[in-house]
C-alpha cells in the first residue's frame, strides 16, 4: 500500500492513526460484550475504520455527516462522548434515544450527525435536504452521506443522485463498496465494473478511493470539500474496502473465500498504517503502546459508568407525549373582511400567506413553479417567491418527502405537493418510517407538510381518486387534516405550516372548485383536534369530513324535518372524539360517513371508541359507511355505485326509524 504524505504534518499524521485505532479498539471490545450478552447486537466496520474517520476529518464541525451502522469512526472522530454512545448500545436513558432505538440509529445536532435507519435509502434525500437548506442560506458548507454498495440498487439511491445533480447539492455520496450485501456478493448486485461509473449517467462526477488508505481517502476528500464549498455540486465517491466480519455478528463469514479474506487481511488499514509511520519515523512502539493505554483506559472508565447506569424506564404519559414535537401555537383570529371564494383559491391564500410569514418555508412538487401545479393552486407564487423557494421536483416522491425532511433538521420548512394523493405510495417509506418516528426516536421534529389532492365524483379512475387517509392516521408521529369548507382549509393549512410536526394534508380536488364560502382576509389560523358543529338537532348525530360533509348536508337540506346534529371532523389526528360524545350522549345514535372504503378507515375506530364510552346512551347501533369494497372505478355510473352517497341515505333513513 502506497502512502503519500504530501503536505500533511506530524501531528496530523499521528491524529489519524489515533483517530482509527479508537474505533478499532472499542469494536473489540463490543465483541466481547457481545459474546457476553451485554449489548444486543453489533454491526462490525472493523476494516473499514479509514473511510470513516478520513471523511469526517475531511469535514468542519459545522458540516452534516450521515453515517451508517459501520461508520463508528465517524462518532469517535466528531467526539461524542464515549459514555453515551455506550449507554446508547445498552438502551440506556443516558444514550440518545431513551432506549427507544438501538445501535447507530440515532442523530445528534449538537455534533451534526444523522444517523441511518434501516430502510436504508431515505437517508441519501436527507442529505440533499440538509445540503439545499445550506445552499439557500448561502452557507458554504458539504453534507456527506453514506451507502453500501447493496442499497445502491435501491430506487432512492437514484432518485437522490438525480436530485442533488438537477439542483448542484454540495453533497458527497460516499459508497463503502465492501464486497457484500450481507452475504450477496457484488457480482450478484450489479453488472457495471464500478459503481462510481454510474454518476456518468446523471452528469456528475465520481472518484474511485482505496478505502483502506487512510491518507489516500482524507486527502482526496478534503480536496473535494474545498472546491465544493466554493463552487456547489455532487460527487459520487466509490470507496474500495471490504467486510472483514459479517454484516452483522449473528451472520458469520462462512460465505466467504478464505482465500478473499486472507487477501484483505493484509490490507488492514491501520496496521499498514502503523507500519508506515514506523518507517518514517513519525511514530514509535513507546507511542503506540501508550495510545492504547490511554484508549484502553477511556473505555473502560465510560463502561464502567454505562454498565452503573440502571435500566431505562418510563411512563405511559412520558412516551405518548415524545411521539410529537411541543407545539404552543398562538392562535390568530380571523379579522378584517370577507371574500366568497372556492375552496381552490382559499388553499391558495393559505399557502401563499404562510409563506410570506415564514421565510423558511420550501415548497417542492412536480409542475409546481411556472405551471402552477395541475390544480394551479401556486400558479403565480413563482414571481414572489423565486425558483429557489418554489422547487419543480423530477418525479421522484421517496427521495423529495426525505429532501423535506432534510430541510426541517437543517431548521427550514418544507411543503411538499403529491400531485395526486395517490401517488403518494412511492412516498410512503420515509412518510411512515422516518417522518412518523424522527421526534420519537431522537427528539428531531418533521417540519413538513404534505399536501394530498384527493377523492373521488370526477371520473379519475383507480389511480387519481383515492381518499387514503386511512394510511396515516393509523401511524403514530403523523397528523392528519382533511378540511371540507373554503374558511377551515385556509386556517387548517396555515397551522399545518406552523406546526413543527409533518402534517398530511388532504384536499379534496371534486370540492376544490365546486365549493364557495366566505373566507376571511389576510393571516388566520384554526387550530388541530377542534371539530365543528355544522348543524345541531337531537334525533341523530351524522358524524364526516371532506366531500361526505357535503352529502350530509344536501340530504338535510332536502329532508328540512331531520334534526341532526352534524359534526365536521376537520383533522382525524388529532381526533375531537369528545365532540362526537357530547352529541351521542344528547341524540342517542350516531352515523358515521366517510369516503374511503369501509374496512380499515377512521369510522371503525370512532365507532369503536363510542361504543366502549357511550354504550349507555345509545338507542340503536351504531352505523358505518363508506365506499365499495373496490379500487374507484371510472364509469360515472359505476364511480356513482362505489360512492357511499345514496346508501349514506338509505342507512340515514332506517337509523332515525329504528
Amino acid at each position: 500500500m502506497r502512502y503519500h504524505i504530501g503536505n500533511l504534518d506530524r501531528e496530523r499524521l499521528k491524529q489519524l492513526y489515533y483517530e482509527m485505532l479508537r474505533p478499532r479498539m472499542i469494536e473489540e471490545k463490543m465483541l466481547v460484550l457481545l459474546r457476553q450478552g451485554k449489548i444486543s447486537k453489533w454491526f462490525s466496520g472493523i476494516g473499514q475504520e479509514a473511510i470513516s474517520v478520513g471523511v469526517t476529518r475531511a469535514l468542519k464541525k459545522e458540516e452534516y455527516i450521515l453515517p451508517m451502522h459501520r461508520n463508528l469512526g465517524v462518532f469517535t472522530a466528531r467526539e461524542v462522548p464515549l459514555d453515551r454512545l455506550f449507554g446508547q448500545w445498552q438502551g440506556k436513558a443516558s444514550g440518545f434515544t431513551k432506549g427507544r432505538d438501538r445501535s447507530f440509529h440515532f442523530g445528534t445536532q449538537e455534533y451534526r450527525i444523522v444517523g441511518m435507519i434501516s430502510h436504508l435509502g431515505p437517508q441519501l434525500g436527507v442529505a440533499n435536504g440538509i445540503a439545499l437548506a445550506d445552499l439557500l442560506g448561502r452557507k458554504k458548507r458539504v453534507t456527506a452521506v453514506f451507502t453500501g454498495e447493496g442499497a445502491t440498487s435501491e430506487g432512492d439511491f437514484h432518485e437522490a443522485l438525480n436530485v442533488a445533480s438537477v439542483w448542484n447539492l454540495p453533497v458527497l455520496f460516499c459508497i463503502e463498496n465492501n464486497g457484500y450485501g450481507l452475504s450477496t456478493p457484488t457480482q450478484e448486485q450489479y453488472r457495471c465494473e464500478d459503481l462510481a461509473d454510474r454518476a456518468k449517467g446523471y452528469g456528475m462526477e465520481s472518484r474511485i478511493i482505496d478505502g483502506n488508505n487512510i491518507l489516500e481517502v482524507y486527502t482526496k476528500v478534503d480536496e473535494l470539500c474545498k472546491s465544493l464549498r466554493k463552487r456547489p455540486r455532487p460527487v459520487l465517491l466509490e470507496f474500495k474496502t471490504f467486510r472483514m466480519r459479517g454484516h452483522e455478528e449473528a451472520s458469520g463469514t462462512k460465505y466467504v473465500p478464505e482465500k478473499l479474506m486472507k487477501r484483505w487481511a493484509k490490507k488492514d488499514p491501520i496496521q499498514n498504517y502503523e507500519d508506515f509511520l514506523l518507517e518514517e519515523g513519525v511514530l514509535s512502539e513507546k507511542e503506540i503502546e501508550h495510545y492504547k493505554q490511554l484508549i484502553a483506559e477511556d473505555i473502560d472508565q465510560n463502561l464502567k459508568a454505562a454498565f452503573s447506569e440502571p435500566t431505562v424506564e418510563s411512563t405511559v404519559q412520558n412516551e405518548l407525549a415524545d411521539v410529537y414535537r411541543t407545539f404552543e401555537q398562538d392562535v390568530i383570529e380571523p379579522s378584517g373582511k370577507s371574500a366568497n371564494i372556492r375552496l381552490v383559491d382559499a388553499i391558495s391564500q393559505g399557502l401563499h400567506e404562510a409563506m410570506e410569514k415564514f421565510n423558511e418555508v420550501v415548497l417542492m412538487g412536480q409542475d409546481v413553479a411556472e405551471y402552477g401545479g395541475v390544480f394551479k393552486i401556486t400558479e403565480g407564487f413563482i414571481k414572489e417567491f423565486g425558483k429557489s423557494r418554489i422547487r419543480n421536483t423530477p418525479i421522484c416522491e421517496s427521495i423529495i418527502v426525505s429532501t423535506a425532511m432534510g430541510l426541517s433538521i437543517n431548521r427550514m420548512k418544507a411543503v411538499v405537493e403529491m400531485q395526486f394523493a395517490d401517488f403518494v405510495s412511492s412516498g410512503f417509506n420515509p412518510i411512515v418510517n422516518y417522518l412518523a418516528k424522527v421526534h420519537y426516536r431522537w427528539g428531531q421534529n418533521a417540519d413538513v407538510v404534505i399536501r394530498m389532492p384527493c377523492g373521488g365524483g370526477v371520473g379519475a379512475g383507480p389511480f387519481h381518486s383515492q381518499t387514503n387517509e386511512a394510511w396515516f392516521t393509523k401511524t403514530p408521529g403523523l397528523k392528519v387534516v382533511y378540511p371540507a369548507f373554503p374558511a377551515d382549509a385556509k386556517g387548517l393549512l396555515i397551522s399545518a405550516i406552523e406546526d413543527p410536526n409533518p402534517v398530511l394534508f388532504f384536499e379534496h380536488k371534486g370540492l376544490y372548485r365546486s365549493v364557495y364560502g366566505d373566507v376571511p382576509e389576510g393571516y388566520y389560523n384554526i387550530p388541530f383536534g377542534k371539530a365543528a358543529q355544522i348543524r345541531s338537532g337531537e334525533e341523530v348525530s351524522i358524524v364526516s369530513y371532506g366531500a361526505g360533509v357535503h352529502w350530509a348536508l344536501e340530504f338535510m337540506e332536502k329532508n328540512p324535518t331531520i334534526q341532526a346534529d352534524l359534526i365536521d371532523l376537520r383533522t382525524l389526528q388529532p381526533l375531537d372524539i369528545e365532540t362526537v360524545y357530547q352529541s351521542v350522549k344528547k341524540t342517542g345514535k350516531l352515523i358515521i360517513l366517510q369516503e374511503d372504503t369501509m374496512f380499515g378507515g377512521i369510522a371503525n375506530d370512532i365507532a369503536a371508541l363510542v361504543t366502549e364510552n357511550c354504550f349507555e346512551y345509545l338507542d340503536a347501533p351504531i352505523r358505518r359507511i363508506g365506499s365499495l369494497e373496490t379500487p374507484v372505478p371510472f364509469a360515472k355510473r359505476l364511480e356513482q355505485q362505489f360512492l357511499p352517497k345514496q346508501r349514506f341515505e338509505n342507512a340515514l333513513e332506517a337509523l332515525l326509524a329504528y
